[in-house]
């Protein structure tokens, strides 16, 4: 087996805090987790997925805004019709029914699900694994009055100091976290979950692996695989391959997480495909598709993230 990279972060950013509630200014439907329907009709594409971690409100606006013009709603939709998508994890910031970020929110999510786009909201702090009701704040702001089906977390514990000193009591918030969070999730909405490959390695405290310990929480996970090739010893395969395995053990759907962002903010170039012409995305997603299609749970490729597969492709702004 190839020698674990160095943890890095899965997103560009980090939840505004509680906060930018006084910068900003202050019941879910019941609907199906990600996977439930058509759960053994494989995708018909490679990529399926998307995370976005910007919207179109500006910074000037409001202290969460990112000011990125195409998350404007009805452009964003667009996109995701245009691509095939079937699920978008859709970035809530702290307090997301507060504000101009509120109606931005909702209108996105509605924009979406009209294109027939299963939407989830995204969102994650390391603190919240000292703190879970922090978590379940945020997720019950950003899935208030909105359609959503699942809320994935992305909470990255090992980006935490404490990572090398007191991993098994990290890891035990960190389940204690999400626990918390799929008790005060709205009726019929999913737990979504980030995973990095390696954490299928990686011993969870009790026994067995941390992915295993987070797939039996979880109704979907995404598996991040951020390799810019999908064979070979150090591919994308090769790599998520025990996490795949485990995934399927547990009955839960996954997808396969590749990169996009720059080689200076994934840590390398050989962690993205960034920096690679669109083909080379395409070409190497469709081998990770299909060697996975016949897989039980593959639910496809998911891509990190909007704004840099945009500008990957050479999406005008």
């Amino acid at each position: 087996m190839s020698p674990r990279p160095r943890p890095r972060s899965i997103r560009p950013r980090l939840l505004a805090g509680p906060a930018a509630l006084a910068l900003a200014g202050v019941v879910a439907a019941t609907v199906l987790a990600p996977g439930a329907a058509a759960a053994d009709t494989p995708p018909a594409r490679p990529v399926t997925t998307m995370w976005v971690w910007d919207n179109s409100i500006p910074r000037e606006v409001d202290a969460r805004g990112t000011g990125y013009a195409p998350a404007e709603p009805a452009t964003l939709a667009a996109w995701a019709a245009e691509q095939g998508l079937t699920t978008v994890h859709l970035s809530a910031p702290w307090a997301a029914d507060v504000g101009v970020i509120d109606p931005w929110m909702t209108a996105a999510v509605d924009a979406l699900r009209a294109e027939g786009v299963d939407v989830g909201v995204l969102g994650g702090d390391p603190p919240w694994l000292d703190e879970p009701h922090l978590a379940v704040w945020w997720l019950q702001a950003a899935t208030r009055g909105r359609t959503v089906t699942h809320v994935q977390m992305n909470v990255e514990p090992w980006t935490l100091p404490g990572w090398q000193t007191d991993r098994a009591g990290i890891l035990t918030r960190w389940f204690t976290m999400l626990d918390a969070a799929k008790a005060a999730l709205p009726e019929g909405v999913g737990l979504g979950v980030d995973v990095p490959y390696w954490l299928a390695w990686e011993p969870a405290p009790g026994g067995g692996t941390v992915a295993e310990a987070v797939f039996a929480r979880a109704d979907s996970v995404g598996i991040v695989t951020f390799v810019d090739h999908a064979q070979g010893h150090d591919g994308i395969l090769t790599l998520s391959a025990d996490a795949v395995a485990q995934a399927v053990a547990a009955g839960v759907p996954f997808t396969i997480g590749v990169e996009t962002d720059t080689p200076a903010v994934a840590g390398g170039a050989e962690w993205t495909f960034g920096d690679d012409d669109p083909a080379v995305l395409t070409a190497e997603v469709q081998v990770v598709h299909d060697a996975l299609v016949a897989t039980p749970g593959y639910r496809g490729v998911s891509v990190q993230h909007y704004r840099t597969w945009r500008e990957l492709v050479g999406a005008t702004p």
